[in-house]
């Protein structure tokens, strides 16, 4: 299935597959993470604090997991405000190891349900280094502005 705008998602069925989303996440990324988010654990940057943690190495922040795979279902949407709700479960990190290739995140989606209230609700699968890193992972997609779930753009009320 090609990528679509949120618009045109009607022909969208139960079982449909986004196109796949893959990333590499190198020590450089996190930095630059670690200083948008204001998040500077330094579990994030420094091999001796990621070991004293119990970790491998040096992991990547679990919110730029998710949102990596936000991504994938944004980028299928064509519009990030289609978005209007993501969950996830972090079960493992994603060891970011300090050479030129990272670590390489690997996203897949698929159209769970289709619901009577416009939306559409897509499984997410995430893995590093061959692991699932995110479990129970969805983002629910509204299909049009006008759709119960998405308020409109200036709407205070919802």
């Amino acid at each position: 299935m090609s990528r679509r705008r949120c618009a045109e998602v009607g022909t969208v069925a139960e079982g449909d597959e986004l196109p796949s989303l893959e990333v590499r996440l190198t020590r450089a990324d996190l930095v630059r993470y670690a200083g948008a988010s204001g998040d500077f654990n330094p579990i994030h940057w420094s091999d001796r604090a990621a070991r004293d943690a119990g970790l491998p190495d040096v992991i990547a922040h679990g919110m730029l997991t998710m949102a990596l795979a936000t991504r994938l279902v944004t980028t299928w949407a064509g519009d990030p405000g289609a978005v209007v709700e993501c969950a996830v479960r972090f079960t493992r990190p994603v060891v970011v190891p300090d050479n030129a290739d990272g670590a390489l995140v690997e996203v897949s989606g698929k159209v769970a349900k289709r619901r009577d209230d416009g939306t559409i609700v897509i499984a997410i699968t995430a893995r590093a280094a061959g692991q699932t890193v995110l479990g129970n992972a969805t983002a629910t997609v509204a299909t049009s502005p006008a759709s119960p779930a998405s308020p409109r753009h200036g709407d205070i009320s919802g």
